[in-house]
Order: C-alpha cells, then structure tokens, then sequence
C-alpha cells in the first residue's frame, strides 16, 4: 500500500462491493474502515476504489484505486491488457494440449441471467474474451482425471476463467454453476470446496505515478494446497 494504490490478497466467499440485499461483509466495506476517505471516487459510493473485480469464491490479488488519477491510470492499463493477471486452477478432466488459448466471446447466458455463456450468435451482445492457459500438473485418481492450470488473462470478463475452461469441456473444481461439483472427488472433499478452485497469484502493473512495473505473487491459500495434496497422493 501507497498513497495511490493498494494491493489486496482476497480471502474466498468475501465479495468484492455491496450488491442487492449485500451491504456489509465486502471488501469495499473493509476498504472504508482501512482507507477512510482515500479512495477514488471514479466507481461511485458503491465500488469506491474498484477498478476490477474477482468472483466472491475465488481468491487471490486485486489492485485498488485510492485517488481517480490511480483509478484511471489502472483501467487505461486494463483496457489496453498492460496488466498481467495470473490465475491458478484445477480443473476437471486431463487437459490434453500442454497449453492453448481460448478465443471465445463472452455475454450474458441466453436464459439463465445470474450466468455468463460462450455467444457465437451476433445478434446477442457479446465481448471478446482471450485465456491462455498452460498445464502444470496433470492427475489421474480412481476418484477421475484432473488437471492443475495456469491462466492468463488477456481480458477480464465477468466469470472468464470459468465459462472459458468449461466450453472446452474442463469446468474448474467445485464450479456448480457452471458443470462441476459431480465428481467423487468433490463429493469426498466437501469440506474443503466453497465454490470453484480459482486462486488470482500473480498481478503485474506499472505504477500510476511512478511508472515502475510492480509484480507480485501470492501463495496458494491452504485449501487449494490441500486440494493438491490429496490429488497426487490418489494419483500415485
């Protein structure tokens, strides 16, 4: 954290702003508390700071605007794909290709509204949308095939990761809104699955006013460590 920007390790299940029905618990409220009035007010009273998002069960790094030259020098970088986000995740089923990239448009589900889907139509509103992924370690268990992956984003649409890897037919682990969560893996590991294995690690950007490229890493949080371990000790 400095005086313009800081950088926040998101714990899974904390959601990023107040929603509908959602006015405490977030992130933004921990900002407030944390930052008080030193955060840019580009995104409103709702999303102050916000220059981009993460799903509520993924965990992992987020960078936060805190005055509206940060916040417009952030998005500027985020349209223009100068920010470097990495994503850690494990899917379902063996991912044959050792790495690839997926070029499929991304806008709202045709019926179920709270979803993102892969539109081909052009009719439909659509944005595009670009992951490339690389395998890191693949596992085959009497509970089913996994794969551990690493994904860049080239674009940050709303549930990207997640609709991208799924219409190649790899849903990441825990993912019931988008196919996951019917394996005998899941079901062994209840306890340990609150929602899809996404985990953002690394983040890369320049600084609004220094102009240095920041990079940092986090590690794996224990529940997607533990995930691993129990992966490789039924894959051996």
């Amino acid at each position: 954290e400095d005086k313009d920007i800081i950088v926040v390790n998101k714990p899974e299940g904390m959601i990023v702003h107040p929603a509908t029905g959602i006015y405490t618990g977030t992130l933004v409220n921990a900002l407030l508390y944390h930052c008080g009035d030193s955060l840019s007010g580009i995104g409103g009273v709702i999303r102050p700071g916000i220059v981009h998002r993460i799903d509520k069960d993924t965990s992992g790094l987020l960078v936060v605007a805190k005055n509206d030259d940060a916040h417009l020098s952030l998005s500027a970088q985020l349209k223009t794909h100068d920010v470097s986000r990495i994503y850690h995740a494990i899917v379902i089923g063996n991912v044959k290709n050792d790495s690839g990239t997926i070029d499929r448009p991304i806008g709202r589900h045709p019926v179920d509204r709270k979803k993102m889907a892969v539109v081909t139509d052009p009719a439909r509103q659509a944005r595009d949308a670009v992951t490339h992924y690389e395998v890191i370690e693949r596992f085959e268990t009497p509970t089913g095939r996994f794969t551990y992956v690493k994904c860049k984003l080239e674009t940050g649409r709303t549930h990207q990761i997640r609709v991208h890897m799924a219409s190649i037919g790899h849903t990441l682990v825990g993912d019931t809104v988008y196919g996951g969560g019917n394996t005998k893996f899941e079901a062994q590991n209840k306890s340990l699955i609150n929602g899809q294995a996404l985990h953002a690690k690394c983040l890369e950007l320049t600084h609004p006013k220094t102009e240095e490229l920041m990079r940092f890493e986090i590690e794996l949080p224990e529940y997607f460590k533990s995930l691993l371990e129990k992966l490789r000790k039924q894959s051996q």
